[in-house]
C-alpha cells in the first residue's frame, strides 16, 4: 500500500532541496560569497531559475525591507528584478546574504517561506541558520534608521520571530 504524503511531507521536502542547493552554491561558489561570485551566480540556472538582475531601487520596497523581486513579466521565465536598498549599493559585501534570502521566492515563488529562505541563505554562505537570521536582522535595523518606525507585530522583514521583533 502507497504512503499517502501530507502537506507537512511536502514542507520537509523542499526545506531539504533548499538546504542542499544552498549547500552545493557554498562549495561552487564559496566560500565567500561576495558581490562577483553573486553575479556569477545569478546567471546559474542550476541555481537561479529565472534571470534575475540587481537593481538599487527602494521605491518599491515596504518599510523596513531590505530587498524584493519583482517579476519583469506574467511569466516568470521573463525574469525578475530584485530591488535592493540603495543603503547596500556602498556595501556590496552584504548584498549576497540580502539576495539569498530572497532567491526562495525567485526559484519557488509562493511555496517558499522564510523558513526556506533562512535555510537556503544559510547554507549558501556557510554558517547557521541562527548567524545568518542574526544578521538580516540587523541589517533590516539598519534600515530603521532610514525611515519610518516598523509595525513588527504584523511586518515580518527578516524571516521571524528573533531577537530583532520579527514575527512569522
Amino acid at each position: 500500500m502507497a504512503k499517502q504524503l501530507t502537506a507537512d511531507d511536502a514542507k520537509q521536502s523542499l526545506l531539504g532541496h533548499v538546504e542542499s542547493k544552498g549547500h552545493e552554491i557554498h562549495l561552487k561558489y564559496g566560500p565567500l560569497l561576495g558581490w562577483s561570485q553573486l553575479q556569477r551566480l545569478l546567471g546559474d540556472r542550476i541555481y537561479v531559475r529565472y534571470p534575475c538582475e540587481i537593481i538599487f531601487d527602494a521605491s518599491g520596497l515596504q518599510p523596513g525591507e531590505f530587498a524584493h523581486p519583482n517579476a519583469k513579466g506574467a511569466n516568470p521565465t521573463d525574469g525578475f528584478i530584485m530591488a535592493v536598498h540603495p543603503l547596500f549599493e556602498q556595501q556590496l559585501d552584504l548584498v549576497p546574504a540580502l539576495v539569498l534570502y530572497q532567491m526562495v521566492s525567485v526559484n519557488y515563488g509562493e511555496f517558499a517561506s522564510s523558513e526556506e529562505a533562512e535555510t537556503f541563505g544559510s547554507a549558501a554562505l556557510g554558517i547557521t541558520r541562527d548567524e545568518y537570521y542574526a544578521m538580516l536582522c540587523e541589517l533590516s535595523d539598519d534600515l530603521r534608521g532610514e525611515e519610518a518606525p516598523l509595525d513588527l507585530q504584523n511586518e515580518s522583514k527578516c524571516g521571524g520571530g528573533g531577537s530583532c521583533g520579527c514575527h512569522n
